[in-house]
């Protein structure tokens, strides 16, 4: 039997991922940290094995004897009060990895990078759609995260060229079950259906449910060619079109005031520099998140559709999916009348 190691599995991709390798036969391992919150894997018939992955013995002890590897684990955030410990994570961590897997000749390699690698050059009007070959623009790679995963996957692909079967994949938005933290995206839906969002400023994202992206994951290990990258998205929709289809599935209207982007600029910066220099907690507007949003983050995920078979699960079940698990798990407050509406119209879109 195939035994597969996945990295960041108590994370939202990650746990998605583990399930959909138990689904397809494969004996799979964990890699996770001592004092992750353990709930997204409760009771997965999966092997555990404790450890960091700045750790390289114990990155090695948990490669040794897998077939396939499959690196989503990454620290993800717009702000961090370490951000040198990003960098650790996300790049020395990743070259442990692909250190360990030369060493133990696994024979396929899926490294998880984002669509925040991706060129962001080159469009030509306000809804082109990016893809692997897009040249990159200027000051696109803001932030201390989106840094660190472009040098972790410079680094990987580095190993190419020494015998390692490598594939990455470039998730772009997720949405779905496991969102614990939330992610950034996923805490659109929660502020939104608690009535937190009054605004919206002009960005746009590609969506995906992320039981797609775990799927093409094992997709690119099967058919993935080697040193290849691969978009893992689906539908590319603005902030506003976002809303809207939460606003029709728990019964909310969406917000219709547009803030210009250089007052959320400037509500970020004042945000992030009192999360700096006096909380040194998240800030409620993360300014490298505002910075991404001068780009609408639209991305084609055609070469992964066409050569993998990634498969494109409708938009609107993925936001149901999304919502399901956060309502059945705490996140809105029970007396709030979207969450009222939510329970008694979003499943009936199935």
């Amino acid at each position: 039997m195939t035994r597969a190691l996945v990295t960041g599995a108590t994370g939202f991709l990650g746990a998605s991922v583990a399930r959909a390798l138990l689904e397809r036969g494969r004996e799979v391992r964990l890699l996770v940290r001592e004092s992750s919150n353990r709930g997204n894997i409760h009771r997965l018939p999966a092997e555990v094995c404790a450890g960091d992955l700045r750790d390289a013995a114990a990155v090695s002890a948990a490669v040794a004897g897998c077939h396939e590897v499959y690196h989503v684990g990454a620290e993800y955030s717009f702000w961090s009060d370490r951000p040198r410990a990003m960098y650790e994570s996300n790049v020395a961590g990743t070259t442990n990895v692909m250190n360990a897997c030369l060493e133990h000749h696994v024979d396929r390699v899926v490294y998880t990078s984002t669509v925040g690698t991706m060129g962001l050059g080159g469009g030509d009007g306000p809804q082109h759609a990016y893809d692997e070959q897009s040249p990159t623009a200027d000051g696109q790679f803001c932030g201390d995260y989106k840094r660190s995963k472009l040098e972790a996957e410079t680094a990987a692909l580095a190993y190419v060229a020494r015998g390692l079967p490598l594939v990455v994949v470039n998730p772009s938005a997720p949405i779905g079950p496991w969102d614990r933290k939330p992610t950034p995206t996923g805490k659109i839906i929660v502020d939104f259906v608690l009535g937190r969002m009054p605004a919206y400023v002009d960005t746009g994202l590609n969506v995906v449910h992320v039981r797609d992206v775990a799927i093409g994951h094992v997709l690119a290990a099967e058919r993935g060619r080697i040193g290849e990258r691969y978009i893992l998205g689906h539908h590319n929709m603005t902030l506003a079109e976002i809303l809207a289809t939460l606003g029709h599935l728990v019964g909310r209207a969406p917000p219709k005031v547009r803030i210009p982007y250089w007052a959320a600029y400037m509500a970020g910066r004042a945000s992030t520099l009192i999360a700096d220099h006096v909380t040194r907690r998240s800030p409620a507007i993360a300014l490298d998140a505002v910075r991404m949003a001068r780009f609408k983050m639209f991305f084609s995920p055609a070469k992964a559709v066409q050569e993998l078979g990634l498969p494109q699960t409708n938009v609107e079940e993925a936001f149901v999916d999304a919502l399901d698990w956060f309502s059945g798990h705490g996140y809105f407050d029970s007396n709030n009348a979207a969450t009222t509406a939510l329970r008694g119209r979003a499943w009936q879109s199935r």
